[in-house]
């Protein structure tokens, strides 16, 4: 991914620091239609025979984002012309019918650094749809999965281990699982308190994709940056994006009554002294999903660090465990009073 960086970066920034936008947009038609194009290059998305982004569309990153096999992500929007995004009065971001939201994952040792997979939010007048492309082997474009894949990938991770797996690029109703809301598709990434729009924001454009700049008083931190936050706002981040998409009132586990969004307050509905739901595996006959000062005996450590199916949280999404974010928990947990939080 490496080399899709520095293309982003050339394709985003002209020589004075400011950004160039050149090229058309992608094609709105397609985006709006019913349609699922059998190939990812009938939206217009990239440069034709290339991984890398026409100009018009607008790139971010998050503060904190969702741990994928130790993918490197490249995300941009597009809303269509005379629209603009809102923020909501919680945070979310309304995205108007016309919008896409692009995010590409790959590994630097992969496929020469371009792109493996590439999923698309399709913001269409019945709904938000989500498509999965498989980049073909030459990387000038890239196929529609819709039953999903496995596809074999080798990577290293920041410890330097060596991995290879078969990496799961998720089917049309797995999308659902995780972006779902009462039952409804919807983005969970970008959110007012976690995106990052960097050096977009210098853009001339920028106006055009938002009524105002997505800001918050109280912004997530990078779970992985000491100086961003504390240890427990950087595990509370980690959690609210590793796992509040499902974990919430309105979210496919909400029957479990744990709720790990970053506003949820720290109780027994956070995990803290909570008992299972039901018994059964996922707990590993431990009584508590956190207990303070204890995280050898916390059953939300020991789904985090399982590969194990009927275990394994989050369910999809993995196949290596994120020990670096495991370890950040780890900490939390342990200096947590054991007398209570």
């Amino acid at each position: 991914m490496k080399r899709v960086a520095a293309a982003f970066a050339a394709a985003l920034l002209c020589a004075s620091g400011a950004v160039a936008v050149s090229e058309p947009g992608p094609n709105q038609a397609v985006i709006d239609s019913a349609d699922m194009p059998a190939k990812l290059s009938a939206f217009g998305i990239f440069r034709a025979g290339t991984s890398e982004p026409v100009d018009a569309l607008l790139p971010y990153t998050l503060h904190t984002p969702l741990f994928s096999d130790y993918a490197e992500k490249h995300r941009l929007i597009w809303v269509p012309a005379g629209q603009q995004a809102r923020v909501a009065a919680d945070g979310h971001i309304d995205f108007p019918v016309g919008s896409l939201i692009v995010k590409s994952f790959g590994w630097p040792e992969q496929n020469g650094g371009r792109p493996v997979e590439t999923r698309l939010l399709l913001h269409r007048a019945s709904g938000w749809t989500a498509l999965p492309y498989i980049w073909d082997a030459d990387g000038k474009d890239a196929t529609l999965a819709i039953a999903g894949r496995r596809v074999p990938v080798s990577f290293k991770s920041p410890d330097g281990a060596a991995h290879s797996i078969r990496y799961a690029v998720p089917n049309k109703n797995q999308c659902k699982e995780c972006h779902s809301k009462a039952g409804t598709i919807v983005p969970i990434g970008p959110k007012a308190a976690n995106i990052d729009f960097g050096t977009a924001l210098s853009r001339p454009d920028f106006a055009r994709f938002f009524v105002k700049v997505p800001r918050t008083t109280a912004p997530m931190p990078r779970w992985d940056d000491p100086a961003s936050g504390s240890l427990e706002q950087r595990a509370r981040a980690y959690l609210d994006v590793n796992c509040a998409h499902c974990h919430n009132p309105r979210g496919s586990a909400s029957n479990s009554g744990l709720f790990l969004r970053w506003t949820d307050p720290i109780g027994v509905n956070y995990g803290i002294g909570k008992r299972p739901t039901a018994a059964g595996r996922g707990s590993g006959g431990m009584e508590f999903a956190i207990k303070p000062g204890d995280p050898d005996h916390s059953f939300l450590i020991y789904r985090l660090e399982s590969l194990e199916a009927g275990i394994a949280m989050p369910e999809l999404s993995r196949s290596t465990v994120h020990k670096e974010g495991a370890a950040l928990l780890r900490q939390w947990i342990a200096e947590m009073p054991k007398d209570g939080h």
